[in-house]
C-alpha cells in the first residue's frame, strides 16, 4: 500500500510561531484583525490536533505515512521518528 502523504508537523509550527510573535504584534492596535488572527491560531492548532488523530488511527490499522516538506520531497518517517531528520526526494506531482 502506498504511504498516505501529510504535512510535516513542522510546517504547522512554523506558520503557528509566525502568527503569534510577528503577526499578533504588527496587528495589536486593530482590534477586528487581531480576532481574525487570534481565531486562525485557533483553527490551525485544530488542524495540528485532527492530523495527529489520523496519525494514530494509521498507526493502529499498521497504515504507513509519509510526512511531506513540500508537493516535490517527503520526509521518511522512519527516519523521522527516530529524530534524525532525512530528506528523500519522491517525483514532482
Amino acid at each position: 500500500m502506498e504511504p498516505i502523504p501529510l504535512p510535516s508537523p513542522v510546517q504547522y509550527e512554523l506558520i503557528l510561531q509566525l502568527l503569534e510573535r510577528k503577526t499578533n504584534v504588527a496587528v495589536s492596535g486593530n482590534t477586528e484583525v487581531k480576532e481574525k488572527v487570534r481565531q486562525l491560531i485557533i483553527t490551525l492548532r485544530k488542524a495540528i490536533a485532527q492530523q495527529k488523530q489520523i496519525e494514530d488511527i494509521c498507526s493502529q490499522a499498521k497504515l504507513p505515512t509519509e510526512y511531506f516538506w513540500s508537493l516535490n520531497h517527503v520526509v521518511d518517517r522512519s527516519v523521522a521518528d527516530s529524530n534524525d531528520i532525512s530528506e528523500k526526494v519522491s517525483p514532482p506531482v
